[in-house]
């Protein structure tokens, strides 16, 4: 019989991430480096000169871009999609501050579990824990990865009343045809646009400012990870940082919501700065 935890190390169950960071990135330019630069500034809390940074889950590579612009001695970056992998490491010889030293593997976030503890001194990983197959254990192996008076910097579904259809949702749209994607795509697209309309909002603008707001990102490629995004779980704040405080850690900075989500358009992101003791 097969060990069911060994499929989580295999990338086969999982969405297509790399092939659409692999699109996404044909588009990156100056200014989304520069966005990026300032979102990771942002979440990390300034520069980290001289320090080393795991990107864990790199998909484009443009935050291990960013990390080494902020002054980063060593980057490694990790994937567990080929696509992931040959994107950042493409991504990272155009845009890394010439002489920087960087690395780039095809590796599994569970992996991280045989390498010797407390490595890095800043391990970093947005929006990629939650697509694992086992977020808490993910959580854990890159925890171990930080060496004492490092940071954890991450990013997580945050719960939702909505959760579950989106459980489901994300299951059959990453099996779907490309066809079917596009259906369900468009419509998400005009559930969004009804929402921001009955709000006095422009969707044309909120596209157009979405980089901004989103260290860089793009929103067509940002709705076709999101609707496929499985596997899929999601955590609430409370119960990040009761799990932080087990493994030692101390909450640095947060950017979460508070209070019930509803979840119409999506889970979102909660960020989180924790340093280990």
């Amino acid at each position: 019989m097969t060990d069911p935890d060994s499929e989580l190390l295999e990338q086969r169950s999982h969405f297509a991430f790399g092939e659409n960071w692999a699109s996404y990135a044909r588009g990156i330019a100056a200014d989304e480096v520069e966005k990026a630069t300032e979102g990771l500034s942002r979440l990390i809390g300034g520069r980290i000169d001289g320090k080393t940074f795991l990107d864990i889950g790199s998909g484009s590579g443009l935050h291990s871009v960013a990390a080494l612009r902020l002054g980063a001695r060593r980057v490694r970056a990790l994937d567990i999609d080929p696509n992931s992998v040959e994107t950042t490491r493409a991504v990272l010889q155009r845009f890394a501050p010439p002489g920087s030293e960087w690395s780039v593997e095809q590796k599994s976030v569970f992996a991280l579990e045989d390498w010797p503890d407390s490595q890095f001194d800043c391990v970093y990983s947005w929006g990629v824990l939650h697509h694992t197959g086992d977020m808490y254990r993910a959580i854990r192996a890159a925890a171990r990865q930080v060496r004492p008076g490092g940071s954890f910097v991450f990013a997580l579904y945050r719960k939702t009343l909505l959760c579950g259809f989106w459980k489901v949702e994300k299951r059959w749209y990453a099996r779907a045809t490309q066809r079917s994607q596009r259906m369900a795509s468009a419509l998400y697209v005009t559930a969004v646009r009804i929402g921001l309309l009955l709000r006095g909002r422009s969707f044309s603008r909120y596209v157009r400012e979405y980089s901004l707001r989103n260290r860089g990102m793009e929103y067509r490629h940002d709705v076709h990870d999101w609707l496929g995004g499985w596997p899929y779980e999601s955590i609430s704040p409370r119960q990040v940082n009761r799990l932080m405080l087990s493994l030692g850690f101390a909450e640095e900075k947060s950017f979460a919501r508070s209070g019930v989500t509803v979840g119409f358009s999506g889970s979102g992101c909660d960020e989180y700065r924790f340093r280990r003791s």
